[in-house]
This record gives C-alpha cells, sequence and structure tokens, in this order.
C-alpha cells in the first residue's frame, strides 16, 4: 500500500482505533538485560506475578458449581477476592467446601443470588459487588448456561429453545454489559471471559443439540463484537470453548452410559474427555495480565476434538 493510499484508508474509517504505546515490562529478556547492565538488580521468576490477581474483584456467574465453580476456585488461588453469581437462593455443599477452601487460602469467595436473564437483577448485582470493592470489578467470567435437550430440530419446543437463547446468550451478554459498564466507569482495564463451546464451532456429531450450538455460536462471535468496542478502553473480551468435560452434570449420563464416553472420547486425538482441572490454567491466563494482548480470540480446549 502506498502512502497516499495509507492515508486515504485511514481518514475513511469513521471510528479510528486509538493508538496506544506499547507497554514495556521488566521481564523476560528485558530483566536478562537489566541484570547485565545492573549487578544490583534482583533475578526472580517473574512469569507468576504476570498470573497474580491481588487486589482484584473477580465475579463468575454459573459459580455455585460445575465448571463456575472451579473458575472461583482458580480465581481465588490467583489472589481474587471473587463473587460467584447463581440462580439458587441457597448454595451447594461443595460451594460451601470451596468457601472453606479459600478462606484457609487466605482469599475469599462469595455468593450472590441472580438471575441473569433478568437484567436489572444483573445490573443491580454488580452494582452490590463493585459498592463494596472501591467502585471495581477487574475480572467476568460468564459460565451461565444450560443444555436443554436433545430435539429433532423440526420439533424443538419453541418454549425451551427460547429458554436456551435467554440463559446462554441474553444472560451472558447481560453480565459482560454489567461487568464492562463498570469497568469502562472505574477506568479499569478488565478481562471479560465468556464461556462457549466448541459446539459454537462444530456441531457435536450424531448429537441433536441445535438450540445450544446456536446459542454458543452466539456468545463467540457476542466475544468478537465485544472486543472491538472495549479495545479502546483496555478491556479485553475472550471466550473460551470447552470440549467434552466430565462434570458432575455429564457423569450422570455417562456413568450410566459408558458406551457415550467411548463415543466421545474417540472423536479427539487424545482418546477421553476433559477433566474440569484441565481449563484452570487457560481461564488464569486469560483472567491475568499474562493474556495482556489477547482480545476477541476464541480459545478452543477440546482435546483436539475438531482438528479432524
Amino acid at each position: 500500500m502506498t502512502p497516499s493510499a495509507a492515508s486515504t484508508s485511514a481518514t475513511a474509517v469513521r471510528n479510528p482505533v486509538h493508538l496506544a504505546p506499547v507497554p514495556y515490562k521488566l521481564v523476560g529478556v528485558n530483566a536478562a538485560l537489566k541484570a547485565a547492565s545492573d549487578p544490583s538488580f534482583e533475578v526472580k521468576p517473574e512469569i507468576f506475578s504476570e498470573f497474580s490477581l491481588k487486589g482484584k474483584t473477580a465475579a463468575v456467574t454459573g459459580g455455585d458449581g460445575g465448571l463456575g465453580l472451579e473458575f472461583c476456585i482458580v480465581l481465588a488461588e490467583l489472589g481474587a477476592a471473587v463473587y460467584a453469581i447463581d440462580l439458587p437462593t441457597s448454595v451447594s455443599s461443595d460451594f460451601e467446601a470451596a468457601v472453606a477452601y479459600c478462606k484457609k487460602l487466605g482469599t475469599s469467595l462469595k455468593y450472590k443470588s441472580a438471575d441473569v436473564t433478568d437484567p436489572e437483577q444483573v445490573n443491580a448485582v454488580f452494582e452490590e459487588i463493585a459498592s463494596e470493592n472501591e467502585g471495581k470489578v477487574d475480572v467476568l467470567i460468564a459460565a451461565a448456561g444450560i443444555l436443554g435437550s436433545e430435539n429433532d430440530v423440526e420439533k424443538y419446543p419453541p418454549e425451551l429453545f427460547r429458554k436456551v437463547m435467554d440463559v446462554n446468550c441474553s444472560g451472558v451478554f447481560y453480565s459482560a454489559q454489567a461487568a464492562s459498564s463498570i469497568m469502562k466507569r472505574a477506568g479499569v482495564a478488565g478481562s471479560i471471559i465468556l464461556i462457549a463451546s466448541m459446539s459454537g464451532s462444530v456441531v457435536n456429531r450424531e448429537m441433536k443439540w441445535a438450540a445450544y450450538n446456536i446459542s454458543k455460536s452466539a456468545v463467540i462471535q457476542m466475544a468478537r463484537s465485544m472486543a472491538c468496542e472495549l479495545g479502546q478502553f483496555g478491556i479485553r473480551v475472550n471466550s473460551l470453548s470447552p470440549g467434552h468435560i466430565r462434570t458432575k452434570m455429564t457423569a450422570a449420563v455417562l456413568d450410566v452410559e459408558p458406551e457415550t464416553e467411548a463415543f466421545w472420547a474417540s472423536l479427539n486425538p487424545l482418546g477421553r474427555i476433559g477433566a474440569v482441572h484441565e481449563l484452570r490454567g487457560v481461564a488464569a491466563w486469560l483472567a491475568s495480565d499474562a493474556s495482556s494482548f489477547c482480545t476477541g480470540s476464541d480459545i478452543l480446549v477440546s482435546g483436539g476434538h475438531t482438528v479432524w
């Protein structure tokens, strides 16, 4: 492209991207060069501090159990004050155990009841969390979601389709909307992680989950769209797409249908389905400054399911 063409192209953009300076951090090669020139420089591992969430506030929707509760614990392990948001008015025994565990870690895990499909409730609960934490929310993992039921597409009940879309799509949007509003107001360069699924990119073979698949595809596009709007404020938005994972919910089926687990396992190169803990690392990375140049991406964690 010629200079004149580049100039014309830039001026034709209605909302040009705000050009921010490239950040400098005294880690890696920069740290090595500093150490070489300054004998008093303290040499120590820095990668762990890049993952730290100390002093930050995190919220996880769908946090009473399943993947959501695992995300709550890993964020607490990184040092964040964590809030789980879910529909039940009383918490599960698993959540109670997680609260006690986080307390022993020296961090906190609290619970807020709200219906993610009700934007007024969602806004209210995020404002409440912000008010308890110096007006800020730094991290959101929107993990609330439902599977619906397996149905032929031409017979899929309209009321169930609406419910799946309302929870998996609208609920995720309302949560991200509320969190991003607080981040912008507080001037926080936050991280928003929307939990999608590999089912948003591929169709699960021999499984009639059209409504679920459609909703998760919408979440992936939602992350891209929000990333484009919020990047100028330093707010990053990504989606995380797990493959077949053994949770308490899926175990209820797989334990009585071992042939289903064998079939799922046969569909990826690793030859097994995933464990909940295998999503901890990627959630920690996306939530922290370790992923500071990642936005608008969909991170697939599927054992390679989508490469075949």
